[in-house]
């Protein structure tokens, strides 16, 4: 067995794999490239609902699973985000205006009818790996919000200019999750050095983020074929 990796080894060697988020599918990069068609935009915002769905759902399975009272203390927030609470109205329905937005009728998103089968299988096996799998593991396929900052950034930079149609009020998720993502993704990734400790561990941990950055992969994946990839 080989020796583990320190702290700083296991977390660069985390972070490497940015190379395979769906910043870099061309699916995305289409669309913060300014060439997506408003067919290709709406679906994109429709799919993508069922995940922003999903969220809060797979991290109220996470703290069912997990017997550490600090630990449920912190991740909560993390449903608070997308659900909302108080005056907050939370992520999703930050979504729902970005649907509106980009003119979708808020019904016939929460209907679901536009979630293609490939999004859907995608999700739901994120979905439930979170119900089955130990919780610190499930906590490790959340740092795919390692790389979401940048791909948050990129939208609201580039969008209102490529996409001057857009209701500007729409990118608010995009605003908030800059912010979120950086401070969730500092518990989660304590959480991952802390509890993967053995060179064993460290390498599971990897199989993990790789099969996360696979289901967001893969969702890029069943939009282009659905709507295609402009040149």
């Amino acid at each position: 067995m080989s020796a583990a990796w320190t702290a700083a080894e296991f977390e660069a060697q985390l972070r490497e794999r940015g190379r395979a988020y769906h910043i870099h599918h061309p699916f995305n990069v289409m669309l913060n490239a300014g060439k997506a068609s408003v067919e290709q935009i709406r679906g994109w915002v429709a799919n993508r609902f069922y995940y922003q769905i999903c969220i809060p759902r797979k991290d109220a399975a996470i703290l069912a699973n997990c017997e550490e009272r600090a630990v449920r203390r912190a991740w909560v927030q993390r449903i608070l985000d997308h659900d909302g609470y108080g005056e907050d109205a939370g992520g999703i329905e930050s979504w729902l205006r970005l649907a509106e937005a980009v003119g979708l009728e808020r019904a016939a998103v929460e209907r679901l009818t536009a979630v293609l089968p490939g999004v859907r299988f995608a999700v739901d096996a994120y979905l439930e790996f979170a119900r089955r799998a130990p919780w610190p593991e499930a906590v490790c396929a959340s740092l795919t919000e390692l790389f979401a900052p940048e791909i948050h950034r990129q939208r609201l930079a580039g969008w209102p200019q490529h996409y001057p149609w857009i209701d500007p009020q729409g990118l608010t998720y995009f605003q908030s999750r800059v912010s979120q993502a950086r401070r969730d993704v500092e518990f989660g990734l304590k959480v991952t050095l802390e509890r993967f400790r053995t060179r064993g561990e460290q390498e599971r941990a990897l199989e993990i983020l790789k099969f996360k950055l696979d289901v967001l992969w893969q969702m890029n994946d069943a939009m282009a074929l659905a709507y295609g990839v402009s040149a």
